[in-house]
């Protein structure tokens, strides 16, 4: 952003506040009339008919930087001068020389107007209201010269600095403003300096701290969101304009008063001391151009407004104005709970209106098709050398299609790929082991098998499982991508163009005979990315493999010939994270450039760039229908975006950290999200809340996981454990009400202890991969670590 002073708007610049930034003023209360309209600065009290008397606190307005020049004629020639012999008196030469020139006046026109102290009572009211100190903070328009439509008079008391009183004619009776005593006048000469006087950044900050927190409590909680946004911007325009001093000066006094989970941010804050530092900063460049977002009932917003106008606050004010969106609701305040539970992120809160588009979450309807399972039942059991004891069924797999979910997308919203045979196949083996699934709860906890890598020098970078359980891949610093197979079957190639004469001709299945028994091992090393692999997923038919690396590509291997089928190239810096779609055919890239890109197989370009996060996208997920993508970012939000449209349809803000861990439930209804901040945080995607907020974890979580049917979450930590918890429970009787949604007032239960169903713990493994087999048994993943 450029200088945040560059506009030389400070009071008489009129522009309504929704161009401002902030919010327009509530419908019920009328706008300022065009003779008198709210200038960016301090909207006009008496216009909104709100009491703004102050007696003689009031500090002065700061008269905005010229403008045009205006013709003397349209000006109320009385009031000028007043203003230009007081400024004379305070020996302000330049302010006064500046005026003078733009209002084309001579310097012997000043003593051709003397001002009778009985002009006071002209002041917008009766004479004892102008005698008691009290007058009408309306503005003028701002329009000619900058342009003293604002009266400056000071109030017939008997107090020091009283310079002189400005008759007001009729019919600018709204238009008075009370100028008191001589120090707070540098407050004017700052207004043509385009900027604030540098010296009183920390009176205003200490003004307004002091005034937040002798607010009623209702109010404090809600009103104390402002220190953090007002604190950074603050000091990032000292340091823009180049008064380094004070800006260390500042910066001391004040950030320790600041929320504990904004301390990363400060220490970056801390070490820009130069104008020069600011240029190469990203992270304080979107500070600075996006609108910090803060939500806030209609009374503390109306307090807040009539402080900041009562004490002519205009350096508060038009930060306010310019880098905060202030989402207003109505109804009672927040509480300080309800309010730590949502704050956090870089940008505030996500703006109401962002999470009220339809989302069809619901699930697609299973795809008919004949395949007998009886047929299939015999098969399965043969190759496992077993009799067939049970009688085999009847009905075909289409059968057990269930009704199409209401809040489920159209079926062709999305193109699919259309299922082969071999997925088909691949179907009715999930829904004859899904028979065989053993049903988990409070009573019945899954068994965890935990697979560590031991020797891990090379460092493990990332790890992902086969649906079908039968293959486990590890991503790792020195580039390589490593895949086990965890059956007794090993891993094969197909056979070089050498042998393929040598096919076993005996063999009906095809796949089986073009395999070359003699590269059978374990384990299979591929080599391709330069840089460490960060992020490994298996596609659903388990015949392909993605990997991303630092090296800024996406890599899709064939786990038939186990080599490099394509690099894709679109990221400019480090992937973080990729993920196939559960239909297969598309997949999502996250990465250091702050954007996601979905991409299809078959195509080298990206189909859509999701751009919106503030800082690195760390993690990714595809929700359960495939109609959209979790992004989770350090900037510490979570976003949901729509796949056929690319739009941003849910920004969810609350964790204190960034984001390393995302899961859908099996519904499509509900998703858990895990930070560096040890919380698992779980969310309405249909209403677009959080409704829990899972404590235990001491470290950060890198793994999530539903169990197939929904009953457990179970959640993986840097703390070296794992931990299962209570998903129905903690899902049942949601407040998800109208006025919730509206208003975010969230009542998240204290119910963490009693949600926690087991707690397991690792010798010394972090715990970066979790995954349910179709029989409900958690498989977990991590490296061993001898520290």
């Amino acid at each position: 952003m450029a200088a945040l002073h560059e506009e030389p708007a400070e009071v008489a610049a009129a522009q309504p506040d929704s161009e401002a930034g902030t919010p327009p003023p509530p419908p019920a209360v009328p706008p300022a009339p065009a003779a008198a309209a709210a200038p960016a600065a301090a909207p006009a009290a008496a216009a909104e008919g709100e009491a703004a008397g102050g007696g003689g606190d009031a500090a002065p307005a700061k008269p905005a930087a010229p403008g045009p020049a205006a013709s003397p004629a349209a000006l109320d020639r009385q009031t000028l001068v007043a203003v230009l012999q007081f400024l004379r008196r305070s020996n302000l030469r330049e302010s006064e020389e500046i005026l003078r020139r733009e209002a084309r006046l001579l310097g012997d026109d000043l003593g051709a107007a003397a001002l009778s102290p009985s002009s006071a009572g002209l002041l917008g009211g009766s004479g004892s209201e102008a005698d008691s100190g009290e007058a009408l903070l309306g503005r003028g328009t701002g329009a000619a010269a900058g342009a003293i439509g604002a009266s400056v008079a000071t109030a017939a008391t008997s107090s020091p600095g009283v310079a002189a009183v400005a008759a007001v004619p009729a019919g600018k009776v709204g238009s008075a403003v009370v100028v008191e005593d001589q120090p707070d006048v540098s407050a004017v000469l700052s207004a043509y300096n385009q900027q604030g006087d540098p010296t009183l950044y920390e009176e205003y900050y200490s003004g307004l701290k002091h005034f937040i927190e002798c607010s009623l409590d209702c109010h404090r909680a809600e009103l104390s969101q402002l220190f953090y946004p007002l604190f950074v911007h603050m000091y990032l325009e000292l340091v823009y304009n180049q008064h380094e001093s004070e800006a260390k000066s500042f910066f001391e006094r004040f950030h320790g008063d600041q929320e504990c989970y904004y301390q990363d941010d400060l220490r970056v804050l801390s070490s820009l001391t130069k104008k020069e530092h600011m240029k190469g900063n990203e992270t304080m460049l979107d500070f600075r151009t996006s609108k910090f977002v803060l939500r806030i009932s209609r009374d503390s917003y109306q307090l807040l407004k009539r402080h900041l106008q009562e004490k002519q606050n205009n350096q508060i004010w038009n930060i306010v104005q310019e880098h905060l969106y202030i989402d207003i609701f109505d109804g009672m305040p927040r509480s300080k709970q309800q309010i730590d539970a949502m704050v956090g992120s870089l940008a505030g809160e996500a703006k109401r209106e962002a999470n009220k588009a339809k989302v069809f979450f619901g699930l697609l309807k299973e795809p008919e098709f004949d395949v007998p399972l009886d047929d299939e039942d015999e098969e399965g059991e043969n190759e496992e050398g077993k009799p067939k004891k049970k009688k085999p069924k009847k009905d075909n797999v289409g059968s057990k299609s269930k009704k199409q979910d209401p809040n489920a997308p159209p079926q062709n919203r999305i193109p699919l790929p259309e299922l082969k045979d071999s997925d088909k196949l691949d179907k009715v083996m999930n829904m004859k082991e899904a028979a065989r699934r053993v049903r988990l709860g409070p009573e019945c906890l899954p068994s965890i098998c935990f697979y560590t890598f031991l020797n891990a020098y090379q460092g493990l970078t990332a790890v992902d499982i086969t649906d079908d359980s039968s293959m486990i891949v590890g991503g790792f610093a020195d580039s390589t991508v490593r895949v086990w197979s965890v059956t007794p079957k090993k891993l094969r190639s197909v056979k070089t163009a050498a042998d393929l004469s040598l096919i076993d001709k005996e063999s009906d299945d095809v796949l089986e005979r073009i395999m070359d028994e003699k590269t059978a091992s374990e384990l299979k090393i591929l080599y391709g990315h330069s840089g460490p692999v960060y992020g490994t997923s298996f596609s659903p038919d388990r015949n392909y493999l993605l990997s991303c690396s630092e090296d800024g590509t996406v890599r899709l291997w064939s786990l038939q010939t186990f080599t490099c089928l394509v690099g894709y190239k679109g990221h400019n810096y480090p992937v973080w994270d990729t993920q196939f779609s559960p239909y297969g055919y598309y997949f999502v890239s996250g990465g250091h450039d702050r954007v996601a890109r979905l991409w299809a197989t078959d195509h080298y370009q990206p189909l859509r760039i999701f751009a919106g996060h503030l800082a690195d996208v760390t993690c990714t997920r595809f929700h359960p229908n495939s109609n959209y993508i979790a992004t989770g970012s350090a900037d510490r939000t979570i976003r949901l975006w729509d796949v056929l449209n690319g739009n941003c349809v849910r920004i969810f803000t609350g964790h204190k950290g960034p984001i390393h861990s995302l899961a859908f439930s099996p519904n499509g209804r509900f998703l858990a999200t895990g930070a560096t901040d040890g919380r698992v945080l779980l969310w309405d995607i249909g209403h677009g809340l959080m409704v829990g907020e899972l404590k235990g974890h001491t470290d950060t979580i890198y793994a999530l996981r539903f169990s197939r049917d929904g009953e457990i979450l179970a959640s993986g930590s840097m703390d070296n454990t794992v931990r299962l918890w209570d998903a129905v429970k903690a899902f049942e009787d949601l407040e998800t009400d109208d006025f919730t949604t509206a208003t975010g007032h969230i009542n998240l239960p204290e119910n963490s202890q009693d949600l926690l169903l087991g707690t397991y713990m690792t010798k010394s493994t972090p715990v970066v991969h979790l995954h349910f087999t179709r029989r409900n048994l958690l498989l977990a993943a991590g490296a061993y670590s001898s520290q």
